[in-house]
């Protein structure tokens, strides 16, 4: 079993700024760890997260990847930017964190050459008005608030992700059931010839919680 990171360095009043890890962050790592195996054999060389909070998710990709991935976050909250590279220097990580709106910082430089994507998104539904305050603001209101399908700031990367996307590269994805998972699933196969998959799913109080792995479909 690979160790939650280490996140003791993190106190109360930082989690009034920065999104304190949950259900939806511990089903990534999980599904992140059921993967490990296939994640070593793609030999990554680039791992990206979009909006990486406390920094949690990348220290744990990195104790499975170890030092010879480059490690790049973004996040439009510039406390959670501090806060992961605290994270990662507590779990002795080399993370690179750019404040910045999802993938938007890299521009063209990482044309197909990110091999694992992570994106635990602001997917709740909410108003859209109350979406867009929340991404204008760059505070923690970003982290949850998704717009009326929920969707509203996942539907840019996703945009976004077969330009970056490795050839044998993965794209991990965060969803609610109210986000419809199979429509995202066919729109990215239709759209851009990226097959998902729900490789793990988990009930969490109201929420329906999906982890859907993306990669190219090459046949």
């Amino acid at each position: 079993m690979i160790s939650t990171p280490d996140l003791s360095h993190l106190r109360t009043a930082d989690y009034d700024q920065v999104y304190e890890p949950a259900e939806d962050t511990f089903i990534l790592l999980d599904a992140l760890e059921e993967d490990a195996e296939g994640l070593k054999a793609i030999k990554p060389s680039v791992c990206l997260e979009i909006g990486s909070g406390s920094g949690c998710v990348t220290s744990f990709i990195g104790n499975i990847l170890g030092p010879s991935v480059l490690y790049l976050c973004t996040d439009i909250n510039p406390y959670a930017c501090k806060c992961t590279r605290w994270t990662g220097i507590q779990n002795k990580v080399d993370i690179n964190v750019v404040n910045g709106s999802l993938a938007t910082p890299f521009g063209f430089r990482l044309v197909r050459q990110i091999d694992i994507i992570v994106f635990n998104p602001p997917y709740v539904p909410t108003s859209e008005e109350e979406a867009f305050g929340a991404q204008i603001s760059r505070d923690i209101g970003g982290a949850w608030a998704g717009g009326s399908d929920g969707m509203q700031v996942t539907n840019i990367l996703l945009n976004q992700i077969e330009a970056l996307l490795s050839p044998s590269g993965r794209f991990y994805l965060v969803a609610l059931k109210q986000n419809n998972v199979p429509n995202i699933i066919q729109t990215m196969q239709e759209a851009y010839r990226l097959k998902g998959e729900v490789v793990l799913q988990r009930r969490a109080g109201r929420e329906h919680l999906f982890i859907i792995r993306f990669v190219r479909n090459l046949s």
